[in-house]
């Protein structure tokens, strides 16, 4: 019985320190072997570099067939060259709640360069949103459940040691490994995360 009681209060612990998961921003299956959680700021040109040359192919060679389970994590980078940062970190976070995390997410890369600069960062998720949903995700990004969503993914960033975008941390059984932007490339990714699924 003791054996059980000292079990029981070792996977409690555990538990407790893994990080939440916002089901509407991640890909795959919960059970994967592999979780790959991606620390990004949506106007970094790192992160949109990595979403669209890195991400596919982890996706598709990874994800699909049930290896890595893929959870985007906002962590808007701040100060005075990132001054819409959190506000598109808010927006794809509201929108993640009606299930358009990927479409918003997607815009807010693609047209990084445009709302980065100008501002305007609700005409960009508005583009790819129906009047139904930019009412909702309107009345969501005003909640203090997203906003706290936000702060708390980045709070678990800052505690995991994420200095920088994009940083991934890979979790495989209990161990958990945080790789840098300068080695997101896809061939060490593909190595790393082969060994693991072996």
């Amino acid at each position: 019985m003791r054996v059980f009681v000292f079990a029981l209060a070792v996977a409690i612990s555990c538990l407790a320190g893994v990080p939440e998961v916002d089901k509407g921003k991640a890909m795959g299956s919960p059970t994967a072997p592999v979780k790959i959680e991606v620390f990004a700021s949506f106007d970094c040109p790192h992160c949109r570099a990595f979403e669209e040359e890195v991400v596919p192919q982890l996706v598709r060679d990874f994800v699909v067939p049930g290896k890595v389970y893929l959870i985007n994590r906002a962590f808007p980078l701040s100060g005075p060259y990132h001054p819409y940062a959190r506000e598109a970190a808010n927006y794809a976070t509201a929108a993640a709640r009606i299930g358009r995390y990927t479409e918003v997410s997607q815009a807010l890369f693609n047209q990084q360069a445009k709302w980065a600069t100008d501002g305007k960062v609700w005409e960009t998720v508005a583009s790819v949103l129906t009047p139904s949903e930019q009412k909702k995700v309107q009345e969501l990004v005003k909640t203090p459940a997203v906003q706290s969503e936000v702060q708390r993914e980045y709070d678990e960033g800052v505690a995991a040691g994420v200095n920088a975008t994009p940083t991934i941390i890979v979790t495989n059984g209990s161990k958990r490994y945080p790789i840098p932007s300068q080695d997101l490339n896809y061939g060490f990714l593909r190595s790393l995360i082969g060994g693991m699924v072996k």
